[in-house]
């Protein structure tokens, strides 16, 4: 099966986020820049999946891992709340290294979205126009420890 528009653009998107989050670590302390434009990515990467590809996937298929997808953002904007450590960029791209095989391929979100897309072509503006997500200062106070 031929990778359509959207999974071309969402795809392209998990590259660049690797990429920085890979530049975030590659030294002995965290490289604050690069990992803020990591964080800002990742946020609006999340935005794009639920604002715009989870609805078009409502009453229309029966995609089977909508629950885990959402859980998984769930954790993922978690991790990103606290100020990163090696510790914590590690076991995000642990769990970025599961999640991002169930949208990604002939199985997941993004096939499925080009299937019951009418137009995937307008998806894919509605995608790229999606706004970047405010982000708040990092917080590692003892409401986060208390969330664990």
């Amino acid at each position: 099966m031929s990778v359509g528009p959207i999974e071309a653009f969402m795809t392209e998107d998990h590259v660049r986020l690797d990429r920085l989050l890979d530049a975030a670590t590659e030294g002995p302390a965290i490289d604050a820049g690069a990992f803020v434009a990591f964080r800002e990515g990742m946020l609006r990467h999340i935005a794009m999946e639920e604002k715009v590809l989870v609805p078009l996937l409502r009453g229309r298929s029966d995609w089977p891992h909508a629950a885990k997808l959402r859980a998984d953002h769930g954790r993922i904007a978690k991790m990103l709340v606290p100020t990163p450590t090696h510790e914590s960029c590690a076991a995000l791209r642990e769990l970025l290294g599961t999640h991002n095989p169930i949208e990604e391929g002939d199985a997941g979100l993004y096939a499925a979205c080009e299937a019951v897309a009418d137009d995937p072509a307008a998806v894919l503006e509605r995608l790229r126009a999606t706004p970047h997500v405010p982000v708040a200062p990092h917080y590692d106070g003892p409401l986060l420890r208390k969330a664990r």
